[in-house]
């Protein structure tokens, strides 16, 4: 946690990924985010990865560090009581994130009434308000056909929630201009941000709808050739497999300088009749020139083959197993700033990873454990609402909250 964001409230009402994780960003950047959910749980509180006792390891990452109200959301009086929350008067307050259907009492021209500068970002599936994941979105914007083996036509998924994330960051950062906005004047408003949009935005911001519109060309699948330069998969001496990238003109001087491969890799130019000085030209030679390296590559184990990579300033890294990643690397441990062992109810003392960015202005902190469900509900009610404890055991009393 990094105390940048203190004395900002953001209330959020939210499941699955990405505005979950909006939230722990700004939680970790020290805003006070109060998440409401269902007594006993939303949808999202057993998602796997979960423990043998079916407690959630991915709802406490995606909640570290936030404070939690328990509601009764299907009856009027809890429905009134996250009213309340939203529009608790104040600067710090009036901001609310959402990924739910923001609709009924969630209305943001329903809840703009009680607090005229709301700020309400909403998070939906596509621009026309339908559904949408992170999988279907992928499948929409055409990557499954660019991934996977070159030999094979199927779609191929991949596994990293990518535009989940993406979303998750860039609704963060809206939401941070948006109070901006607010304090410079005045004016709250609704922020809608579909998960599609974000997937169809970096399409295009990757060049790959100007690659159809202009040059009249799909992009292909290459298996595991880096892009436009020059980068492969290979095994070492020792059955390791590495990934090696050249992408600038002293990464590539220095790969033909350490692979001794220099005379050979001339003779292929000319053959082809194209210029390596070029990354363009190296990717169309990618099959041959990584048939040159394979060679240099086999003959040497991982660690001797890392430490002339190193010396050179080439860009390489091993391949690992996510079991490998946690046992056995530190970059994955407390040796890592990044992490601390935290110790989650319910789960037990893992490293959890904090703000990936260092700010020199203020000082790292450890970050926070995920609440239980309801933890902080009579703290929410008296510190942020103002009611005693005699109106807040009536609520508990009601089943209203827990």
């Amino acid at each position: 946690m990094q105390a940048l964001l203190k004395g900002l409230r953001i209330v959020e009402g939210s499941a699955f990924i990405a505005a979950p994780m909006c939230g722990m960003t700004l939680a970790q950047m020290g805003a006070d985010v109060i998440r409401f959910d269902q007594i006993g749980g939303g949808i999202d509180y057993r998602r796997w990865p979960v423990t043998a006792d079916n407690t959630s390891i991915y709802w406490a990452e995606m909640n570290k560090g936030k404070r939690s109200l328990a509601v009764d959301l299907r009856s009027p009086a809890g429905r009134e009581l996250v009213t309340d929350l939203i529009c608790a008067p104040g600067e710090a307050g009036g901001i609310f994130s959402t990924n739910l259907p923001a609709r009924g009492f969630l209305d943001f021209e329903a809840l703009k009434q009680r607090r005229p500068d709301l700020i309400q970002h909403e998070i939906i599936g596509d621009r026309r308000g339908g559904t949408a994941l992170d999988y279907t979105v992928n499948a929409k914007v055409g990557f499954p056909f660019v991934t996977g083996p070159e030999d094979d036509d199927r779609p191929v998924n991949h596994v990293l929630p990518a535009w989940d994330i993406a979303c998750a960051y860039l609704a963060a950062l809206d939401i941070l201009a948006a109070e901006r906005h607010r304090r410079l004047t005045g004016a709250g408003q609704r922020i809608t941000l579909a998960l599609a949009d974000v997937a169809l935005a970096n399409v295009g911001n990757l060049g790959l709808i100007g690659e159809v519109k202009i040059n009249g060309e799909q992009r292909g699948r290459h298996g595991n050739y880096l892009y436009g330069a020059l980068g492969r998969d290979f095994v070492t001496a020792d059955g390791r497999r590495i990934m090696i990238i050249a992408v600038s003109a002293k990464q590539w001087e220095r790969l033909l300088e350490a692979s001794g491969t220099a005379a050979e890799v001339a003779a292929l130019a000319t053959r082809l009749e194209l210029d390596f000085a070029r990354e363009g030209d190296r990717f169309k030679a990618r099959r041959e020139l990584c048939a040159l390296f394979e060679p240099w590559v086999a003959r040497h184990p991982l660690a001797e083959l890392a430490r002339i990579l190193d010396d050179c300033g080439i860009c390489w890294d091993a391949y690992q197993s996510i079991t490998e990643l946690v046992n056995e690397d530190p970059d994955c441990s407390p040796d890592n700033p990044l992490f601390a062992d935290v110790e989650q109810p319910g789960i037990g003392t893992y490293p959890v990873p904090g703000v990936p960015g260092t700010f020199s202005a203020v000082s790292r902190e450890p970050a926070r454990r995920a609440p239980r469900v309801g933890e902080h509900t009579d703290e929410v009610l008296a510190e942020v609402l103002g009611l005693d404890s005699s109106a807040i055991g009536k609520l508990h009393d009601q089943g209203i909250v827990a």
